[in-house]
């Protein structure tokens, strides 16, 4: 077997790979020979069937088997042996005219070759690393929260401003039907306030879906309807009114307190909202760490320059997938998948530049923190140290598991590295700002 390559440029090669009978004869022989013992054939005892005419029904389909594991084989080994850092997979180039009746094949395989480029962390323009801080207004509004939360149901009458309203919407054309409890304050505008005010237990509101709440993901959570068609949905609903209560807040007594936090954690209202204000930073530390993924990623793909195989990547699309695809569905892929090609070598790039790699004793260490968290939420304080490497070894023992978290530990690792060496500016806002500002 001899097998060559010839780069047409730096991100395109052919590779040839010529295949002799000495290379494929043995191999075919011993498949016909298993194939000889137990060939059931009409007029012959089992294993008594002459080998020429094993060859004659078989000997065509092993044989182009056989090569083509030979092929595949031999790819994949020179892919290793050259170190050639190749984009999707070889792709044949059509033979229309192959003898299989001759001793010697030659194959030719197109190859996209991953383009050579360094990434520079710092650039000239300062990426914003948000603070993201509760303030007293979002605090207090937590407080009261927390205060309606378990704060007693009294019975109405009639529908008021300040009612917690259960019923049902629905509307048949658009598969609506979904029973919601909500306070008055979450519908938007005065129009829609007053159809539900004075409304009794029984009576059935008429309301258009567009502009129905003040947050339209509220229509996610009151209709049921997908996040997709919460923007902008605009048909009409009927709400039946099921029930009318008025909510009295819970007394700021220690009563409250050892219901949130624990007996005697929190004891007085600045304890309760100093725990508010650490609790709540912790989780917008997250959505800031995501920004800045996202702020960084963009950054890195805009700056960091280079060519891809884009005709060879068009034409591995057509035929890579579930279903194959014709020219124009491929180009449109492409397309649309490129900037993710761009970014997961400019990953790849990092990862080896900077040496980043998850070790088994850091993925177990980190499903045991997670795992920790989790039964935190659930009131579990205290695991012990075996109950938690149990269950580690239960979540490790499932390759799509170990494959997620891996994941997710690599993307810790490549933000602490941009937190590190990026060029980055810190910005302290409020989340109401935050919000505002990132996802209005």
């Amino acid at each position: 077997m001899n097998i060559t390559r010839e780069n047409s440029d730096a991100l395109n090669a052919v590779v040839k790979v010529e295949i002799t009978k000495d290379d494929y004869s043995e191999k075919v022989e011993k498949v016909l020979s298993d194939y000889r013992k137990s060939a059931n054939i009409p007029g012959f005892r089992k294993g008594h069937v002459p080998m020429s005419l094993v060859k004659k029904q078989y000997g065509k389909a092993v044989l182009v088997d056989e090569v083509n594991k030979l092929l595949q084989d031999a790819i994949s080994k020179y892919l290793v042996e050259e170190k050639l850092d190749v984009l999707g997979n070889p792709l044949p180039k059509p033979q229309d005219d192959l003898d299989w009746d001759a001793d010697a094949f030659s194959f030719e395989f197109e190859l996209g070759l991953a383009p050579e480029f360094d990434v520079k962390l710092k650039g000239k323009k300062a990426i914003t690393h948000y603070n993201i801080v509760a303030d007293d207004k979002m605090i207090n509004e937590q407080v009261e929260h927390l205060q309606k939360q378990y704060g007693k149901l009294i019975p109405q009458d009639e529908v008021a401003e300040d009612s917690e309203i259960t019923g049902k919407f629905s509307n048949e054309e658009e598969g609506i039907e979904n029973v919601a409890t909500f306070t008055i304050d979450k519908i938007k505008g005065k129009t829609n306030t007053k159809k539900f005010v004075g409304a009794k237990v029984g009576d059935v509101i008429s309301l258009k879906t567009k502009g129905l709440f003040n947050d339209d993901h509220d229509l996610m959570t009151y209709l049921k309807v997908s996040h997709d068609d919460a923007h902008g949905l605009d048909v009409e609903v009927n709400f039946e009114v099921s029930e009318i209560n008025k909510r009295e807040l819970a007394d700021l007594d220690q009563d409250l307190f050892d219901k949130l936090f624990g007996e005697g954690k929190v004891t007085t209202v600045t304890e309760l909202k100093e725990r508010i204000k650490t609790d709540s930073e912790k989780q917008f530390a997250q959505q800031s760490d995501q920004k800045l993924l996202n702020d960084v990623t963009e950054y890195l793909i805009e700056s960091t320059k280079f060519d891809l195989p884009a005709e060879f990547l068009q034409k591995w699309m057509q035929t890579s997938g579930e279903e194959p695809m014709d020219e124009e569905q491929a180009k449109s892929e492409y397309e649309k998948s490129e900037k993710g090609i761009r970014y997961q070598l400019i990953e790849g790039k990092l990862i080896q530049d900077n040496n980043l790699q998850v070790q088994f004793d850091e993925l177990k260490s980190y499903a045991m923190d997670m795992i920790k968290g989790q039964m935190a939420q659930f009131g579990q304080m205290n695991p012990s140290e075996k109950e938690l490497e149990d269950i580690a070894a239960r979540i490790l023992s499932n390759q799509d598991e170990v494959k997620r978290l891996s994941e997710q530990l690599m993307s810790q690792k490549l933000l602490n590295l941009y937190k590190a060496e990026a060029n980055l500016k810190a910005k302290e806002i409020t989340y109401n700002d935050f919000v505002k500002e990132f996802y209005s």
